[in-house]
């Protein structure tokens, strides 16, 4: 008896996206150096695109990884207790002793406590007030929360528009308004006293999240007295730049203690693993490496502003870990980007007027700076042959 023939298998689906989801965009923050390498079918030379440390981490950082290595099977410290005590102690001088444990929240990397910080303040349609071009990662979480993004051009000169950021939050009725100081793409810098008038014409329910990753390349006398119980303001700070623990992801809020124990009911508590508290305790404890590490950037800066001068192309200043060339036009910065990936040279430029006119070199380190020099000069020769407009 012939056996009945079986009906095909439903054909499987998924369930549906949420409508977030399915209005977002396929795109990252950033492409990076390794997407590039996959492309380009190689390694770069020279990795000056992605504001790294080039120097490293201090010896006491190694000496615990390789102490520790072995115990990465534990879990961390899902309380970060001994590195919430250690930075207190850290920015006992800052604060005049005003900061505990608990005014702060630890992270992955100041990236992962900027989604922390929208998710806990921003409901699905809030204004959200930004640089146009600034850190595309805010942008990013910003989006990703259903939070609607007002942007604010940069001007002329490179530097965030306070009074327009200001005015733009007060419109929108804003509940954050973002600022890098010092700046995340254009390396300017805004001193403690445009900050405090910032602070005091802030509209009411707007918060100012004050993205300071930069801040050990600032002077110490102009950066904001820390007062972490000021409800208007979180500060946010990252041990990737000076301390060089980029790839292990640490970063960390100055807050209210109010707003910290909100955290605690929505943050990742496993997010920051062992292995990276033990290095950013231990890099605290090595302030001189760290202070090593600004001295020879601000060396590597001037290399860098002399390198432009002779070249015959403007810089920004900066106050950062690198330095923005004025190409003339977008189109002139978008091709000197690919003659310089032809070379071998991994570099970025930001995307928005004014600044896409700018290509951005990370601060390397003297060997480096050394190799990029005739590369730049040779990328921009070239480039003057093509006679590109140098208008946008």
């Amino acid at each position: 008896m012939s056996e009945e023939p079986r009906p095909a298998p439903a054909r499987a689906s998924r369930p549906a996206y949420t409508g977030l989801l399915e209005s977002l965009p396929a795109a990252t923050p950033f492409v990076g150096p390794e997407t590039l390498e996959r492309r380009r079918g190689g390694a770069f030379a020279l990795r000056l695109g992605a504001n790294e440390s080039a120097f490293g981490v201090a010896p006491s950082v190694l000496a615990v990884l390789r102490e520790e290595a072995a115990r990465a099977n534990w879990y961390c410290d899902p309380e970060h207790f001994e590195l919430r005590e250690a930075l207190a102690s850290s920015l006992a001088a800052e604060s005049g002793g005003g900061v505990t444990r608990d005014n702060l929240v630890i992270g992955e990397g100041i990236d992962g406590l900027l989604g922390l910080i929208v998710r806990a303040f921003v409901e699905p349609g809030q204004a959200v007030v930004t640089g146009l071009g600034a850190y595309p990662t805010f942008n990013y979480q910003v989006n990703g929360y259903g939070g609607r993004l007002v942007f604010v051009p940069y001007r002329e000169s490179g530097e965030n528009d306070l009074d327009a950021l200001l005015a733009t939050a007060r419109q929108e009725r804003a509940k954050l308004l973002y600022l890098a100081n010092p700046d995340n793409p254009s390396g300017s810098f805004h001193g403690r006293d445009a900050l405090a008038a910032l602070l005091r014409d802030l509209p009411e329910d707007c918060l100012l999240l004050l993205d300071e990753a930069y801040a050990e390349f600032a002077p110490r006398d102009e950066l904001p007295p820390l007062e972490p119980e000021d409800p208007r303001v979180i500060r946010l700070r990252t041990f990737s730049k000076a301390h060089g623990l980029a790839g292990l992801r640490v970063g960390y809020a100055i807050a209210a203690r109010e707003t910290v124990a909100a955290f605690d009911k929505i943050r990742l508590h496993f997010g920051v693993g062992r292995l990276s508290q033990l290095a950013a305790a231990a890099a605290l404890g090595e302030p001189g490496f760290a202070a090593e590490v600004v001295r020879r950037v601000e060396a590597g800066r001037e290399d860098y502003h002399r390198l432009g001068r002779r070249l015959g192309l403007a810089t920004l200043p900066s106050l950062t870990n690198f330095v923005a060339f004025d190409l003339g036009s977008a189109a002139r910065s978008i091709r000197m980007v690919e003659l310089l990936d032809r070379r071998g040279v991994f570099v970025r430029r930001p995307g928005q007027p004014p600044l896409d006119r700018y290509v951005r070199l990370t601060v390397g380190t003297e060997e480096e700076r050394a190799a990029v020099a005739p590369l730049f000069a040779d990328a921009l020769d070239e480039l003057a042959d093509e006679r590109l407009e140098t208008a946008s």
